[in-house]
C-alpha cells in the first residue's frame, strides 16, 4: 500500500509539470480577435508580386500589424527601413484595402494593417472635414423644407463670444454662400473657414451623436479650425438662415448650444511647445481637441465611395446626386475648378493627394484619381484615400499616418514634412500602387461610376 501511495504521489507530480507546461505554451501564441489560441503561423518572406493569403494578425502593443503588410513594406525602398523600426515614434498607421470584384462587379474588401491601434492618438487635422462635409448635406435632406437645397444662400450670423457672420462669397458667380460653395473649397484646397462654417450650420452636438450612431464611438470633433476659442465658444454654433434665389426665406436656425459630456482624456504629444515665444518643457495636452481614429476615418471613406457594402447604420443619408458631388470634388484637381479658382503655382494638381504624389509640383496624369481627403498640423501628416486608375483598371484602398517631428517641440513650425513625411506618403502610394499593377484579378472592375466630368477641358 505505502509503495502504491508512493508511485500515485509520483504520477500526479509529473502530470502536473507536463500540464503547466502546456499552459504557458498555448498562453504565449498568437491569439484571433474572439480570444482563442492558435498556432503561430509560419512566416514566410512576401515579395511585392506574392498571392496575399491570410496571414495571422499579431498583436504587438495592442497594434495590429499583419506580416504580409509589413514584408511588402521591408521589399521597398530604403527609407521605409527607419520607420519601420521606430513605428512606435513615428506614430506610423497605416490600412491597406485590396478590391476584389465579383462577376456581377460587387467588390469584396480584404483589408491589412500596420502598427494600427485606435488607442494611439494623433491629430486628424483637416480630416475632420470629411465626415462634417457629408453630414451637412445629410442635414438637408433631413429637414425635408421644400426649396432649400445645398444651392440655397447660407448666411451666417453671430450671438455669442468668438462668432463671426458670414453674408457673401467672392468665389461665387453671385456672390452668394451656399453648402455647395463650401464643401467643394473643403475638397479642393481644405479650407479652414469653409469647414467651420458647415460646424458652425451642424452643432457640434448633431456631428458627435451621428458619429458615435453610425458606430464611431471614439469620434470627438470638437472646435473649429484655425481659430482660437473656449471648449464653451466652440460648443456654441451661431444662427444660420437660408434663402432662395430670389431671396425667400426657406430656413431658419438659432444659436446651439451642444450638451454633451465627453468621457476623459488622457492624450498628449511631443516633448514641449511654444506658447509664443515661451517654451513649455512637458508634453502638449490633445485631450480637448479633435479625435478621429484611422479606422474610422477609413470607414467613413468606404460608406460614401460604396454604401451598398457597409452596414445600413454606417450609411449617410444622402442622394444620388449627392454622391456624384462628392465623387467629383474629392478627386478634381485645384486647377480643374472654375469657382472657386486656384493658382496652379500655388495649388498644383498633387496640392492634397500626399499619398502617390507627395508634394509634387508636377501637372499629374489624368488616367489615375484620387478620392481622399488628407490633413497636416502639430507634425501630423495624413491621408486616407481611393486610388483609381482607368486605364489599367486597378483600384484599392490606402490610408496612412505618420508623426514628423523629429525635435519632439509642436508650435515651433519646424516640422518633417518635406523630409520625412511627404516622401513617406507618396512612396507608400507607389509601393501599393506597383503591388496592384502586378497582381493577377479574377474579375477586371468596371470602374464608370467613379468617372467624373470635371469644370474645366481636360476632364475625364
Amino acid at each position: 500500500m505505502k509503495c502504491f501511495s508512493l508511485f500515485l504521489l509520483i504520477s500526479i507530480i509529473l502530470l502536473s509539470c507536463k500540464t503547466s507546461k502546456s499552459a504557458k505554451t498555448i498562453a504565449t501564441s498568437p491569439s484571433t480577435d474572439t480570444g482563442v489560441a492558435i498556432a503561430p503561423a509560419k512566416s514566410d518572406t512576401v515579395s511585392a508580386v506574392a498571392e496575399i493569403k491570410n496571414p495571422v494578425q499579431p498583436v504587438i502593443n495592442n497594434s495590429k500589424t499583419d506580416v504580409f503588410l509589413e514584408d511588402l513594406l521591408k521589399s521597398g525602398p530604403e527609407n521605409f527601413n527607419n520607420i519601420i523600426s521606430n513605428r512606435d515614434s513615428f506614430k506610423v498607421q497605416i490600412i491597406y484595402t485590396r478590391i476584389d470584384r465579383q462577376a456581377d462587379n460587387n467588390p469584396v474588401f480584404k483589408s491589412y494593417f500596420f502598427n494600427v491601434n485606435h488607442d494611439t492618438y494623433f491629430y486628424p487635422a483637416s480630416t475632420v472635414k470629411m465626415p462634417v462635409a457629408l453630414m451637412a448635406l445629410q442635414r438637408l435632406n433631413e429637414l425635408k423644407v421644400f426649396g432649400l437645397n445645398r444651392y440655397s444662400s447660407m448666411i451666417t450670423e453671430s450671438s455669442y463670444g468668438g462668432q463671426t457672420s458670414v453674408y457673401n462669397d467672392p468665389t461665387t458667380p453671385d456672390g452668394r454662400p451656399s453648402i455647395t460653395q463650401y464643401i467643394k473649397k473643403i475638397f479642393l484646397a481644405s479650407d479652414n473657414d469653409a469647414f467651420n462654417r458647415l460646424y458652425e450650420f451642424l452643432g457640434q452636438q448633431y456631428i458627435n451623436e451621428r458619429l458615435h450612431g453610425m458606430g464611431y464611438e471614439n469620434a470627438e470633433i470638437l472646435h473649429r479650425l484655425d481659430i482660437s476659442l473656449t471648449e464653451d465658444e466652440n460648443r456654441h454654433c451661431n444662427p444660420v438662415k437660408f434663402f432662395s434665389e430670389s431671396g425667400k426665406s426657406l430656413y431658419s436656425q438659432p444659436m446651439q448650444v451642444s450638451e454633451l459630456v465627453y468621457l476623459l482624456r488622457n492624450d498628449s504629444v511631443g516633448k514641449g511647445y511654444l506658447t509664443g515665444e515661451k517654451l513649455t518643457n512637458s508634453p502638449m495636452t490633445f485631450s480637448n481637441k479633435n479625435r478621429l481614429g484611422l479606422e474610422d476615418l477609413t470607414g467613413i471613406l468606404k460608406s460614401i465611395l460604396f454604401p451598398a457594402m457597409v452596414p445600413v447604420k454606417q450609411r449617410f443619408n444622402l442622394k444620388a446626386e449627392d454622391y456624384r458631388f462628392i465623387y467629383q470634388f474629392m478627386s478634381q484637381f485645384p486647377g480643374e475648378s472654375l469657382y472657386p479658382s486656384y493658382d496652379s503655382s500655388s495649388y498644383p494638381d498633387a496640392y492634397l493627394k500626399f499619398l502617390l504624389y507627395g508634394s509634387e509640383k508636377d501637372s499629374l496624369p489624368k488616367n489615375i484619381r484620387i478620392f481622399n481627403k488628407s490633413g497636416n498640423a502639430y507634425g501630423f501628416l495624413t491621408d486616407v484615400a481611393y486610388i483609381a486608375d482607368f486605364d489599367k483598371n486597378i483600384e484599392f484602398m490606402l490610408s496612412a499616418t505618420i508623426y514628423c517631428n523629429g525635435d519632439g517641440i509642436l508650435n515651433d513650425d519646424n516640422y518633417d514634412y518635406d523630409t520625412v513625411g511627404f516622401p513617406f506618403m507618396k512612396e507608400l502610394g507607389k509601393l501599393i500602387y506597383e503591388y496592384e499593377l502586378k497582381r493577377e484579378r479574377t474579375h477586371r472592375p468596371d470602374l464608370s461610376s467613379f468617372k467624373m466630368i470635371y469644370d474645366k477641358k481636360g476632364e475625364e
